[in-house]
């Protein structure tokens, strides 16, 4: 993912560090967009709540929520799970080693595998709906099926595991 698209309102200049997985990138927003690690400022302007505007040319939609240090954003058919690390905190790990988990609140529309199934990095898991789109969940690496603890229906939370991979 590039950083410099979508990660939340664009009003006064703030610098503070952001998670995406292992990666921690210093990231400033200003008025005219929001840069990533000192590179070109992106554009990015809020066109209402949780839509933003991304990029010049072309111009991309990006829709973001947020709970507490978390933040999710959907772009180009992806969702991207990020955590601002507050300045003088060091991050807390926890959650689930191992496992996959929604990265917003969710309905399971598809589960595509099942216990014991060999995947690929890539492969889809599990298909959600939130926030009338589709949201893939897909494997982080090579891998085998250990548990799969949703069925289609039923409404799942961020952090929740859902398919648990060995």
């Amino acid at each position: 993912m590039d950083l410099n698209h979508g990660l939340g309102t664009i009003v006064a200049t703030r610098t503070f560090i952001l998670r995406y997985g292992a990666d921690k990138h210093r990231v400033t927003t200003a008025a005219g967009g929001v840069s990533a690690d000192g590179r070109e400022t992106i554009a990015a302007r809020r066109t209402g709540p949780g839509v933003m505007k991304v990029g010049d040319d072309p111009v991309r939609t990006a829709w973001t929520a947020a709970a507490g240090d978390a933040r999710w954003v959907f772009l180009d058919g992806e969702v991207y799970e990020l955590e601002v690390e507050p300045e003088g905190r060091r991050r807390q790990t926890g959650g689930h080693a191992g496992s996959l988990s929604a990265p917003m609140p969710a309905t399971v529309i598809r589960v595509q595998v099942g216990t014991g199934d060999a995947v690929k990095r890539g492969d889809i898991l599990v298909i959600l709906e939130a926030m009338k789109m589709e949201l893939p969940v897909r494997a982080l690496a090579d891998g085998t099926v250990k548990a799969v603890r949703c069925r289609q229906g039923d409404l799942v939370q961020p952090g929740v595991p859902l398919i648990d991979m060995a």
